[in-house]
């Protein structure tokens, strides 16, 4: 939206905020794109990703080990269900979490902080399928909601020009945290006397001073926002919602390679320990999946970005199948990781095209990733109940890749409603 010509930067805040007018918005300084104090917050949004997104990344080593020791006997989609009521909760909380940030700022992460690895400490003990659905399905979920939300609207303020990239180089650090947390894993579950205890209990550790690092510069640059706690009106938006919808179908398909690559490779002759590595080589690729397209985004527009890299991620699961070999899988590996990592680091930055008041991005993406997360609780449980029923993986693969080509489809359908239109740069 265009400001008003009659106000100047000198009218006070209260005096605009009063008008409640949707076309006149308050006049701030523009957003630096740079400098120590701005890329600080990028660096302690990469942190925040790396301690929660980082961990959830790993489940599929988490569910390689479970359904050999804990939960033996558990079949694949039960196993799943852990992680993908953890993933929803995980972005589901925004819708609280997003808001809460734009009205008070960085105290939203630090009780947080100290929950999420008290809750790790309590996942070293569990033994049983309840009390690992517990902590690591409900408990770790929400909390993690609570800490990787406010990191997106932070980036978001410091940065306007730059913003896609600066998302971008942030959301490495769920990337970076997929490397390290499922080679660490793999290795002190497969390969040590550890045990699982303290194997989780030692990533714990690694998350702390990180954590503590994220909490100290992760600020907002904006003053706090005085728009309802939701916006409903955005649900009108037809924008919005079709950029909802999208990332909704992407959600349903795109976790399919991260929760089941590892078994697969099991079934295709891979060593476990090997297997595990191979999400550490997806969320690798991801890291330039993430930054790269990030770049081109602010050059040739985020929602261009956004349906590329759906439509892109789309092709590449229906092709899970045609990777049989260790070799084969660990080139698919770095493929898939890629293009999936556009997904989130574009569609983050697409979102902050919606808002009209820059206060309110936190909002915005609360709301839009809170109503996509719905997926998660379809995507990983339905495919488990195919590979179960069929006993391959070829169903599954053809199921999330169709969804993610939906979700692309959609995206365009959002840049469609645009002023610049399908061809332009938006």
């Amino acid at each position: 939206m265009m400001r008003s010509s009659e106000h100047t930067t000198d009218t006070p805040r209260s005096e605009i905020d009063e008008k409640k007018s949707p076309d006149v918005l308050p006049n701030y300084e523009e957003a630096p794109d740079g400098g120590v104090r701005a890329w600080l917050v990028a660096a302690g949004g990469a942190s925040l990703f790396f301690c929660c997104l980082g961990f959830a990344n790993s489940f599929g080593t988490f569910e390689e080990y479970y359904l050999s020791h804990q939960l033996r006997g558990q079949s694949p989609d039960n196993v799943a269900w852990i992680g993908s009521l953890a993933a929803f909760l995980q972005f589901a909380t925004g819708s609280i979490a997003g808001p809460l940030f734009d009205r008070y700022g960085a105290w939203t992460i630090r009780p947080a902080g100290v929950t999420y690895v008290f809750a790790m400490m309590m996942l070293s003990l569990c033994k049983v399928y309840w009390q690992i659905m517990l902590v690591q399905g409900v408990l770790m979920g929400v909390v993690s909601g609570f800490i990787q939300f406010p990191a997106l609207p932070a980036v978001s303020q410091w940065f306007d020009k730059k913003r896609a990239a600066a998302l971008g180089i942030a959301a490495t650090g769920s990337s970076v945290g997929g490397i390290i947390i499922p080679i660490a894993l793999s290795k002190m579950l497969n390969s040590s006397s550890l045990g699982f205890g303290w194997s989780v209990r030692i990533i714990g550790f690694l998350i702390m001073p990180i954590m503590a690092f994220a909490c100290l510069t992760v600020k907002p640059r904006l003053p706090p926002s005085t728009s309802p706690f939701w916006i409903p009106s955005a649900l009108t938006e037809s924008k919005f919602v079709l950029m909802i919808v999208s990332l909704f179908f992407m959600f349903i398909g795109m976790f399919f390679p991260m929760f089941y690559i590892p078994s697969y490779a099991v079934s295709r002759g891979m060593s476990a320990t090997l297997s595990g590595y191979l999400l550490a080589i997806l969320n690798a690729a991801s890291t330039f999946g993430r930054i790269i397209p990030g770049i081109l985004a602010d050059k040739v527009g985020r929602l261009n970005a956004f349906v590329a890299g759906g439509i892109a991620t789309g092709i590449v699961i229906l092709c899970f199948n045609l990777a049989t070999t260790n070799a084969g899988l660990i080139v698919y590996s770095v493929v898939i990781g890629f293009t999936s990592g556009a997904i989130f680091s574009a569609g983050a930055a697409a979102f902050t095209l919606c808002p009209k008041d820059p206060r309110d991005m936190g909002t915005y993406m609360g709301m839009g990733m809170a109503l996509s997360s719905f997926a998660t609780l379809i995507g990983p449980p339905v495919n488990g109940a195919l590979i179960k029923h069929y006993g391959g993986y070829s169903e599954a693969s053809i199921f999330s890749g169709v969804m993610c080509l939906t979700g692309g489809i959609f995206a365009l359908a959002a840049k469609a409603m645009t002023p610049q239109g399908i061809l332009g740069r938006a």
